[in-house]
């Protein structure tokens, strides 16, 4: 089954989102380093878009970069995730969006682990939203159960 994601009206996403997450997602701010929910979340589940719910990255691809947001190797879906070039604040970046919800997630960096890909998700917690593994069923993310079986860690 293909389960849809779309982004809600801005309305929805005002009454849905506190002030950080609406900043982050949807004005392009990043949130302070080592005080947001997950730079050290280690339980096992996947993040999802706040917004759409879109899965987005796995806890198996979680590592601690020292850099103070969430950091991943790779995306569970790249269907589900757009790059772009960004040139703000005199940097040249690649920024990480949601592909339906088109929110700002972070940015993506080619200085992570060598052995798993070379490249550094750095993403902002305030535009994600953890689905622990228990959880991952009752909540329609099913289909990425496989990435918790020992053949695929």
């Amino acid at each position: 089954m293909d389960k849809k994601y779309k982004k809600p009206s801005d309305e929805e996403i005002g009454r849905k989102l506190n002030p950080i997450q609406y900043a982050v997602t949807q004005e392009d701010n990043t949130e302070r380093p080592f005080q947001n929910e997950f730079w050290d979340h280690k339980k096992e589940g996947i993040y999802v878009d706040i917004v759409s719910g879109e899965p987005l990255f796995s806890s198996n691809d979680k590592f601690d970069s020292g850099c103070g947001w969430p950091s991943f190797t790779k995306p569970v879906d790249r269907s589900y995730i757009k790059e772009k070039a960004d040139f703000s604040h005199n940097m040249n970046r690649i920024e990480v969006r949601s592909k339906n919800g088109d929110s700002h997630l972070g940015h993506v960096f080619n200085d992570g682990p060598l052995d798993r890909g070379g490249m550094r998700y750095c993403i902002n917690s305030a535009s994600l939203r953890f689905v622990p593994k228990d959880k991952m069923k009752e909540e329609g993310y099913e289909e990425y159960l496989i990435l918790f079986e020992k053949e695929f860690k």
